[in-house]
C-alpha cells in the first residue's frame, strides 16, 4: 500500500497529507526512514570522500526523510490525540531513540567529521556551516561517542527510557486533564461568572449530553471559576481538581499518577550525565546553553529573587488586607485569584472581561499580521487550498516585501478535547538549500488552547491570550523568517535553548504599545477602538502583581535548577523536599500540603526545559533590552525593524546568540530593562 508519509518525506516542499494519514502508516514509515538513513550513513563512508556535499548534504537529507515522517505524527498526538494514534507513536520511540543513539555514538561518522573540521575545505565554508560542523562535534560528545562499549550499551538504554518516560508524563496529563469535570445544575452557583464562560459550559455540556453547565481543566474552562465565581466551594472543587492532577491525590488519586514517572526520570537524567563525566544533569544541560554553569544560574536567579521579593509580599499583603476589609478573615489557596481580580478591578477598573469584546479573533490576528508587516514588512496571507487536519486550522504564507516566500504555518487556536494544555512553535521542517539548488521553505505549527466561538459570538480573547499569541508567533518568525541556507543551524535550529525565547518575548511587548493596540483590537460587534479610558486602566494595571508573577516564575525555575543539579544518587529524588525549600525562600504563601504542581511540570518531565527553565527570565533580559531599542528609536521604527530582522530572526542558530544580540544593541545586554518593564524597582 502507498504510504502518505513516505510519499511526502520523498517530494520537495510537499506537506502532510492528514487526512490520509493512518495509524498503520506510522510504524512502517519510521522503520523505512531509519532503515535509509543507516544505509545512507555507510555509503557516505564507504565512498571515504569527505567533503560538505558528499558528507554532509546526503546525512541532512536523510535526516530530513525522518523528520518529514515524524513531525506530523507527532503534532497530530499532541493535537488529535486518540488511543490507536497515541499506540502507533509511543511504539516509534524507542526506535527513534536508538537511531539517535546509533548516529552520535558512530565512532566511523564522528572520525570522518573530525577529519572533515581539519581540512582545507573546512576553512572555506561559510560561517553557517562551519558552526553546523562544530555543534555536531560537540553533539558526538554527549552523545557519548568516546564511551566504552559497555557504558554506550547504558547510554542507549537510558536515553530509550527517558523517552518513554516523557511520553508517558504527558500522556498521563492529557488524560488527567480530561477525566475530570464540574457539573454545575443550580444556576445560583454560577453567580460572578462572566457570559462568555457560562455559555461556553452551557455548550459543553450539550455537547455531553448533560443538563446545567459542564466546567473542564481546561484553561479556559478553569481561569474564569478561579477568578470570578463567588461561590467558593465551587472554586475550591476546581482548584482542588486542577493542582492534584496526575498525583497520587486529588479526585483521581493514583489513577494517572506521574509521581514514578518523575523519580526515574530524575535518577536516569543523573546517571546519563555522569555517564558523560558531567558531575550532574544541570551541567549537562548548560554544555549547549548561553549561561556557564549551574552557579552562574543560580545566582542569576536568587539576584532577580532579592530584587523583588520585598515587592512581592507587598503585592500580596494588598490581598490579603482586600479581602480583610470584605470580612475575609483567611484566605484559602482558591480565593487567592478571585480576591486578586476583585482588587485589581477595584483599583484599575479593569477585567479581562471587560477587555474580551475588544479582543475578537480576526481583529487581533490580521492586527498581528499588520504588526509584523510594519516591523519587517512581511506579508501574510491565508492559503485555502491546503488540506488542515481540523476544520479549525488554517494555513498561511508569509513574503518578503520583494514578494519572496518566507515560510508557511498552520494555526489551531481553540482548545478541544484529545489536545494537551498550553500554547507552542513547533516546527514540520526548517529552510535549507537541497543538493540540487533549490530552497526548502520552512513550515510551522502554532498551537494555543483559547476559548472557542460560542453561539454567533466570534471567538474572543483575554489579553492574556493576545500575548501568548504574540509570543508563539514570535518563535514562529524566529523559524519561518530565517535566510540561512544550512540545515541544522536555520530557524530555530542551533539556537541555544536559553536564547530561544528572545523573538517570541520581544513580539509581546507590542501588545502594550497603544499605537499597536489601535491595530489588534476593536469591539466584535461594532468595532470601535478600545475606549481611553479602558485602555489607560489596562496599561495601569500592566504591572499589577507584577512582582509576584516574578518570583513565581523564579520559583519554577529555581525548583528545576536545584533538582537537577542537587540530585543525590543514594537518595534518590526529594522532589517535594526541594519544591518546599525553594518555596520557603521565594514564595509569598505556601499552597496546600496536597497541592501536586509538579506532577503537571510537562515543561520539565515531557518538554525541552529540564534544567532549563530559567530560560524564560535569562531570554527575558535580552528581549527587554532589545525592545528598549525601539522605546528609543520609535516602535514602528523602520530601520530598527530591519536591524532586528537582519541581525536575529534571519540569522537563526547560524552564530552564538551572544554575538548577534551584541551586534543589534552595539553592546552586552543589560537588567535595567527588565526590572523596568516588570515594574520592579532597581
Amino acid at each position: 500500500m502507498s504510504n502518505p508519509l513516505l510519499e511526502v518525506a520523498d517530494s520537495h516542499n510537499a506537506l502532510p497529507k492528514f487526512s490520509a494519514i493512518q495509524p498503520a502508516h506510522i510504524e512502517l514509515a519510521v522503520e523505512q526512514v531509519i532503515s535509509d538513513a543507516k544505509n545512507a550513513i555507510e555509503e557516505v563512508l564507504a565512498a571515504n570522500q569527505l567533503t560538505w556535499t558528499t558528507l554532509v548534504e546526503p546525512l541532512q537529507k536523510a535526516d530530513e526523510r525522518i523528520q518529514k515522517v515524524w513531525a506530523p505524527v507527532s503534532h497530530l498526538n499532541s493535537v488529535m490525540s486518540e488511543p490507536e494514534l497515541r499506540t502507533a507513536h509511543d511504539a516509534c520511540l524507542g526506535k527513534l531513540s536508538e537511531y539517535a543513539t546509533y548516529v552520535g555514538q558512530h565512532q566511523g561518522l564522528f572520525a570522518a567529521y573530525r577529519t572533515f573540521a581539519d581540512s582545507e575545505e573546512f576553512t572555506a565554508l561559510s560561517v553557517a556551516q562551519r558552526k553546523l560542523i562544530n555543534d555536531t562535534l560537540r553533539d558526538f560528545k554527549l552523545s557519548g561517542v568516546d564511551l566504552p562499549d559497555s557504558k554506550k550499551k547504558r547510554y542507549a538504554e537510558i536515553t530509550s527510557r527517558l523517552s518513554e518516560l516523557s511520553s508517558t508524563f504527558s500522556n498521563n496529563l492529557l488524560d488527567a486533564t480530561h477525566a475530570w469535570h464540574y457539573q454545575v445544575t443550580d444556576e445560583a452557583q454560577l453567580k460572578g461568572l462572566p457570559d462568555s464562560a457560562i455559555e461556553a459550559a452551557k455548550e459543553a455540556a450539550d455537547e455531553a449530553e448533560k443538563t446545567g453547565w459542564l466546567f473542564t481543566l481546561d484553561i479556559p474552562s478553569y481561569l474564569p471559576v478561579m477568578l470570578y465565581a463567588d461561590d467558593a466551594e465551587f472554586r475550591k472543587a476546581m482548584y482542588q481538581a486542577f493542582v492534584t492532577r496526575a498525583s497520587d491525590v486529588g479526585p483521581n488519586a493514583g489513577e494517572y499518577d506521574n509521581s514514578e514517572v518523575m523519580n526515574e526520570t530524575l535518577a536516569l537524567r543523573h546517571e546519563l550525565a555522569n555517564l558523560l563525566g558531567f558531575d550532574d544533569y544541570a551541567q549537562m544541560s548548560l554544555a549547549t546553553k548561553m549561561a556557564e554553569s549551574p552557579q552562574h544560574v543560580m545566582s542569576f536567579l536568587n539576584d532577580l529573587a532579592e530584587r523583588s521579593i520585598d515587592q512581592a509580599k507587598r503585592d500580596y499583603q494588598a490581598i490579603e488586607d482586600f479581602a480583610k476589609a470584605k470580612s475575609v478573615e483567611s484566605l484559602d489557596a482558591w480565593d487567592v485569584p478571585y480576591y486578586s481580580e476583585q482588587l485589581k478591578q477595584s483599583q484599575y477598573a479593569i477585567s479581562d472581561e471587560q477587555l474580551k469584546p475588544y479582543f475578537p479573533e480576526h481583529k487581533v490576528v490580521d492586527g498581528l499580521f499588520s504588526v509584523v508587516q510594519r516591523l519587517f514588512g512581511m506579508h501574510i496571507s491565508e492559503r485555502t487550498d491546503v488540506e488542515t487536519y481540523h476544520p479549525t486550522v488554517r494555513f498561511y504564507e508569509i513574503k518578503d516585501a520583494d514578494d519572496e516566500t518566507r515560510g508557511f504555518f498552520y494555526m489551531d487556536l481553540y482548545a478541544r478535547a484529545g489536545k494537551r494544555g498550553g500554547a507552542w512553535m513547533a516546527d514540520f521542517v526548517g529552510r535549507n538549500r537541497t543538493v540540487e539548488g533549490e530552497t526548502q521553505y520552512p513550515v510551522a505549527f502554532l498551537t494555543c488552547n483559547f476559548s472557542k466561538p460560542v453561539g454567533n459570538k466570534p471567538a474572543l480573547f483575554t489579553h492574556d491570550e493576545v500575548l501568548t499569541l504574540f509570543h508563539e508567533f514570535g518563535h514562529g518568525l524566529h523559524h519561518m523568517l530565517t535566510q540561512v541556507d544550512t540545515a541544522g543551524v536555520s530557524g530555530i535550529d542551533g539556537v541555544e535553548w536559553d536564547a530561544v525565547e528572545l523573538p517570541s518575548q520581544f513580539l509581546e511587548n507590542w501588545c502594550w504599545e497603544p499605537e499597536a493596540l489601535g491595530i489588534i483590537s476593536g469591539h466584535y460587534e461594532t468595532g470601535e477602538p478600545l475606549p481611553q479610558s479602558l485602555l489607560d486602566n489596562m496599561l495601569a494595571a500592566r504591572n499589577f502583581q507584577s512582582a509576584m508573577q516574578m518570583v513565581r516564575q523564579l520559583e519554577f525555575s529555581l525548583f528545576d535548577m536545584q533538582l537537577h543539579s542537587e540530585f543525590d544518587s543514594e537518595k534518590g529524588a526529594d522532589i517535594a523536599g526541594v519544591l518546599h525549600q525553594v518555596r520557603e525562600r521565594v514564595s509569598v504563601r505556601m499552597p496546600p500540603d496536597y497541592n501536586r504542581f509538579q506532577h503537571s511540570f510537562g515543561h520539565i518531565f515531557a518538554g525541552g526545559y529540564a534544567a532549563g527553565y530559567y530560560s524564560y527570565k535569562w531570554a527575558e533580559v535580552l528581549s527587554a533590552d532589545a525592545f528598549a531599542k525601539f522605546e528609543e528609536n520609535g516602535i514602528f521604527d523602520e530601520a530598527t525593524g530591519r536591524e532586528f530582522l537582519h541581525a536575529i530572526l534571519e540569522r537563526g542558530g547560524s552564530q552564538p546568540a551572544a554575538e548577534l544580540f551584541k551586534e543589534f544593541r552595539g553592546r552586552e545586554p543589560e537588567i535595567s530593562a527588565l526590572l523596568r518593564h516588570s515594574g520592579i524597582a532597581e
